[in-house]
């Protein structure tokens, strides 16, 4: 990112940022949960499957599942039925099982409240370590990452090449405040579903006129890159 790109490109995130707090005055997660724990589970089980399907799952999965200690001593078999219907349920239930083990036997039953750490448990990894972090904790050591995220900062031109998590990352915590990087992913998730989604051809309001070729439909990324996310 070049100096003259990167003074060009706060300018457009601080206006951006008056008109997202606008939009959305309290951004917190959609997902449903009571517990940490539970926060965890539903953001592996949220991984290409939608928030409103995760929280039909949740519903009668926390109320079967009440504890830490019942993920553990969960049949795979059958935990893998409860979570069928968010897709990739072999692999989600591995990781929420084994997840809860480690949980259990190296952190005392309590999420670890630092990045490293959080990394390392099963069906996590680096984005769903930040989204935990900053919704649970209010600790803030990066911004996720996802496929809203990637759509909407290319769309206003706020990241440079080759667009994957890592670097979209990078590029936007050169570019908001720390004391906004946990509000940036509710923001950029929250208008990409409901103000500009991925089918809109064309999408008119106040963000687009700070940035008018953001009103037009980004290309889609290549394919190589897509898997990454």
């Amino acid at each position: 990112m070049t100096p003259y790109k990167k003074k060009k490109r706060k300018e457009r995130i601080q206006k951006m940022l008056k008109v997202f707090k606008k939009m959305f005055p309290d951004p917190i997660s959609e997902l449903n949960y009571t517990t940490d724990f539970e926060f965890l589970v539903a953001v592996i089980l949220s991984a290409q499957c939608t928030d409103k399907r995760v929280n039909i799952v949740t519903e009668k999965l926390f109320k079967k599942y009440p504890r830490i200690q019942d993920y553990a001593q969960a049949d795979i078999n059958e935990f893998e039925q409860d979570i069928f219907s968010t897709g990739f349920y072999r692999n989600k239930a591995k990781n929420v099982i084994a997840a809860a083990k480690m949980v259990l036997d190296e952190f005392n039953g309590e999420l670890p409240k630092n990045l490293k750490d959080l990394e390392r448990i099963p069906g996590a990894g680096h984005k769903t370590a930040n989204v935990v972090l900053s919704n649970l904790y209010d600790i803030h050591e990066g911004i996720a990452i996802d496929t809203h995220a990637i759509r909407i900062a290319r769309k206003f031109d706020l990241v440079d090449p080759p667009y994957t998590p890592v670097s979209i990352e990078r590029d936007l915590m050169e570019l908001v405040p720390q004391s906004e990087w946990g509000n940036m992913n509710h923001y950029l998730v929250l208008y990409g579903r409901y103000h500009a989604p991925a089918h809109a051809k064309e999408v008119h309001d106040e963000l687009t006129k700070i940035y008018p070729k953001a009103a037009y439909k980004v290309d889609p990324l290549p394919k190589k890159i897509s898997d990454r996310i």
